[in-house]
């Protein structure tokens, strides 16, 4: 298989030689077709949203020093990340993060295991990504109760939706990054031929150990990354059929305490293939027939030096697919791995809109399924025993118009989810009762059927405003992770122990939100309260652990830190802001300012304490230019202290954030146009610690870097 550079190259090289002058009146501004929100599934329904979505334009994404997922999002409004490790960064929404957060492209699940881990890569990449949306509220129950905390959708055109305005199109970029020592680059484009389209991307990514404040670099913080995807659609004048295969590889270290000084990699590769397609009768009660249909395999290997109270021939008991003890040369072995197939279908139909004698009726009705196929191989066998997890939904949403400047959705979602895999049983204080107690496996399956409902309101109102109120109840199902854990994560450095017996968990939400998207002021703020019944958490019990359950003792020095899976009553509350005010245009230049400001609280109730890992009130601001040539922008983040924090944890000290970018986009013709920028992040070089990572008090985030973009639209 072709290396990240030759593909890069290859594509370039491709590009070059098609040689198809596009027409004079192609717009170089907008190189993929636009589309549309995904929040809601009712296609041509009023502008306004009745949840709050951050929306990541592709110019946002590729400007940052971003290696993951969660790092483009990491400083958003009610958003961070776990920052585990830079090749290991899974979004945190609102507090909540794991089995809560549904990461998806395109609308297909992730099918990865990230959410099993925090040390998982998340196998999304940005460069792949025309656009990256975060939905909370009532909208993510159209994606299933594992989106209780929300859903971050990677948006591209790997399956092209419509006939794009030129022949050929596309984007190629590079970048170079000083605090990595690395770069990255990637090109896509899109092909017409008739009423098909093919499109094409490839990306990459070279780093080094990252530099931290102080002039030394964070040991074993190197990365490597490459991937790309083929898709074909047929385009007619009632919709569309496609599919695609994609490619995900990636290699990253594991920094901090012995995964470092150990040098503890993860090789990981995703393949998907994916089909989607949409048609639309001229008459008859439904508008549109939608579906999705997609299937993914997943593997990774953890790979590092031997630990010296290993046990081999324990070990292999559970080799399988290669993924045992095998050397890797250098003293180096795979200590084990995970694999993942899983399979993701959507079917909706929406009906045509119904006159009712409150007002207009739209709405869609859906059914889903999701299969997911979980084995573990190596010393992974023992911290999860393989599992599988089967989800069947039916979903309905209706959007009903009142009066002028008044609306009404209701959402409603009942699943059957069932859990097959197996356990042991842990004494009371997850100690052993003696020395050599050894843990058996049970095998044992769960139901469950949650049930999930919500409601909102909008209202328009002068200076086009917007008023929103929502309320949601939703139930979700205990996961594999959180039922079946037993044993030692290397690459964590934790040792897991699940609950069999958990039930599911529940939340009543009421949000309260007001927008205003365009003008000269634009802004949008939201409030919102959750209570959770039965709320499943992750939490360190003050244990360490060696490689056995029997090693497991009251504090002590054992490599591993051993955290437990619990239920209890939980309230989350916070408020999130975000605004623009222009000062001053003229001509296609504008001079503004921004402000925003996010902050969650999470308590167990009746006086339980700190939930643990919840980031800290933030507030920031900045100053902008806009123009057709020259675009720059000065922002700066303060985060403040956390001091409210949950058991076995330690306070976390604020930062400073300070960065700068300068571009100039020179246009070459009609429709192409090249843009170099100069982007500074971390430029006061604080320490920065996350307090929502397992690893805030052993690894820092990057300290000062300059990043050179250069980006051609064609």
């Amino acid at each position: 298989m072709l290396s990240y550079r030759a593909a890069l190259l290859s594509a370039v090289a491709a590009v070059a030689c098609l040689g198809v002058p596009p027409p004079s009146s192609a717009q170089v501004t907008t190189i993929l077709p636009e589309i549309s929100v995904t929040a809601s599934p009712i296609a041509g329904s009023q502008p306004g949203s009745f949840v709050p979505v951050t929306t990541i334009d592709r110019s946002r994404i590729l400007r940052e020093p971003a290696r993951s997922l969660g790092d483009v999002l990491l400083n958003e409004p009610g958003v961070t990340g776990t920052s585990f490790a830079p090749g290991a960064n899974r979004p945190i929404i609102r507090g909540l993060d794991n089995f809560r957060v549904r990461l998806q492209e395109n609308g297909f699940g992730a099918g990865d295991v990230s959410a099993y881990g925090e040390d998982h890569a998340v196998p999304l990449d940005p460069l792949s990504a025309q656009r990256i949306e975060v939905i909370r509220g009532p909208a993510s129950l159209r994606w299933g109760s594992q989106a209780i905390g929300g859903v971050v959708n990677v948006i591209n055109n790997r399956i092209p939706t419509a006939l794009p305005d030129r022949a050929v199109q596309g984007q190629v970029f590079g970048g170079w990054n000083s605090g990595t020592s690395g770069w990255d680059g990637a090109a896509t484009a899109e092909m017409r031929a008739g009423r098909f389209v093919l499109h094409g991307d490839v990306f990459g990514r070279q780093d080094g150990n990252y530099r931290i404040p102080g002039g030394k670099r964070q040991a074993n913080t190197g990365l490597s990354t490459d991937g790309g995807a083929v898709g074909l659609s047929y385009i007619f004048d009632q919709g569309f059929i496609g599919t695609s295969i994609s490619r995900f590889h990636s290699l990253y270290g594991i920094p901090g305490g012995e995964e470092a000084a150990l040098g503890t990699q993860i090789s990981m590769e995703q393949v998907r293939w994916a089909s989607r397609g949409q048609y639309r009768p001229t008459a008859g009660p439904i508008q549109a027939v939608n579906f999705w249909l997609g299937y993914t395999t997943y593997r990774h290997e953890e790979i590092g030096a031997e630990h010296e109270e290993h046990d081999h021939d324990h070990d292999h008991e559970h080799e399988e697919e290669g993924g045992g003890h095998a050397e890797t040369g250098g003293g180096r072995h795979i200590h084990g791995g995970f694999r993942n197939h899983s399979w993701d279908s959507r079917f909706e139909l929406q009906h045509v809109p119904v006159t009712t004698g409150l007002g207009e009726l739209n709405g869609s009705i859906g059914v889903s399924f999701e299969q997911e196929r979980l084995r573990t191989t190596g010393e992974f066998f023992e911290f999860l025993p393989p599992a599988q997890t089967d989800r069947y939904a039916g979903y309905v949403f209706e959007e009903l118009t009142l009066a002028p400047g008044w609306r009404l959705q209701g959402a409603a979602r009942i699943e059957f989810v069932r859990v097959d895999g197996s356990t042991a049983t842990f004494p009371g204080g997850n100690l052993p009762l003696s020395a050599d107690q050894e843990l058996e496996n049970i095998t044992r399956r769960r139901n469950f059927t949650p049930v999930s409902v919500s409601l909102g309101l909008l209202h328009d109102l002068p200076w086009a405003m917007q008023l929103r109120l929502t309320g949601q109840y939703v139930q979700r199902a205990p996961s594999a992770a959180e039922l079946y854990s037993r044993g030692a994560h290397d690459a964590s450095g934790t040792f897991d122990i699940g609950d069999p017996n958990l039930g599911m968990e529940s939340a009543g939400t009421l949000e309260l939100g007001l927008m205003r998207e365009v003008g000269s002021l634009r802004f949008d703020t939201s409030a919102y309260y959750s209570r959770f019944d039965g709320f499943i958490y992750h939490a360190l019990t003050g244990n360490n652990c060696g490689e056995s359950f029997s090693s497991c003792a009251p504090g002590g020095d054992g490599e591993f830190r051993q955290v437990a899976y619990g239920q209890r009553d939980a309230t989350f509350y916070g408020v999130e802001a975000k605004a623009e005010q222009d000062l001053l245009s003229f001509g296609d230049n504008t001079l503004g300012v921004s402000g925003r400001y996010d902050f969650v609280r999470a308590e167990f109730a009746d006086g339980g304490g700190n939930l643990p890992r919840i980031p800290p009130h933030r507030l920031g601001g900045g100053v902008w230019w806009r123009g057709v040539n020259w675009q720059a922008s000065v922002d700066y983040l303060h985060a403040f202290d956390q001091t409210r924090i949950g058991a076995n944890e330690t306070p976390t000290k604020g930062y400073d954030l300070l960065g700068i970018r300068v571009g100039y986009t020179a246009h070459v013709n009609d429709t192409t146009a090249v843009n170099l920028s100069v982007i500074g992040s971390n430029l006061l070089d604080s320490d920065i610690r996350n307090a929502a990572s397992f690893k805030k008090d052993e690894v820092l985030l990057p300290g000062r870097s300059v990043r050179f973009l250069l980006t051609m639209n064609f």
